[in-house]
């Protein structure tokens, strides 16, 4: 039997990673449920960048984007993804791998409807990863979206969601003397239980 207590107790990870994401938003000055997401392109070369987590389900973590974005092309080539949330304040991170599905149903719909306005009408305006020009072209794009999608703008059929299957996740809190606690939960597929192992530091 492996000795989770305190932070690390519980039979659920994703339970676990909400209530360490509630605790950061308490404590995070910025962004607590900002992620590294890292993907690999054609030529195996990776990617990271930062993205805003938006979900933590039952079984997935959620978050959004524009499908024609760099991004979004290496996550639908490939079927997998890697992210670290990491909250300085804690002193914790969580680690995820897994595959990844999109999400173009209702709850993308419901998502893109809570942004701000200038948010909506944005995601339409950016041809997200592309050259641009000037900031003054992209802000006249956004002028010209304003006028043709008005002040209720349908979601872009360009933009959705991703979610990520974990098959891995290490929950790290730190530790004196750099003698972190680490604890990896892995499987082959969503469909097997966890297997939990204590890591050295």
């Amino acid at each position: 039997m492996i000795d989770r207590t305190g932070k690390f107790e519980g039979d659920d990870p994703f339970e676990i990673s909400r209530q360490w994401l509630k605790e950061a938003e308490s404590t995070e000055p910025n962004d607590p449920n900002a992620i590294a997401l890292a993907t690999v392109d054609s030529n195996d070369m990776p990617n990271v960048r930062m993205v805003l987590l938006k979900d933590i389900e039952d079984d997935a973590f959620v978050f959004y984007t524009n499908y024609e974005s760099s991004k979004a092309r290496e996550l639908d080539a490939t079927k997998s993804a890697a992210f670290v949330m990491h909250w300085k304040s804690l002193r914790r991170q969580v680690r995820v791998r897994g595959v990844v599905s999109r999400e173009e149903g209702q709850l993308a719909d419901d998502y893109y409807k809570s942004r701000s306005l200038k948010s909506r009408l944005g995601a339409w305006a950016s041809q997200q990863s592309q050259p641009l020009e000037s900031r003054a072209t992209l802000m006249a794009e956004v002028a010209k979206v304003t006028v043709s999608k008005g002040l209720n703008p349908p979601r872009p059929p360009f933009w959705g969601g991703f979610r990520i299957h974990p098959v891995e996740i290490e929950f790290w809190a730190d530790g004196a003397a750099r003698l972190h606690d680490r604890f990896r939960w892995e499987r082959d597929s969503a469909d097997e239980p966890w297997k939990i192992t204590r890591l050295n530091p």
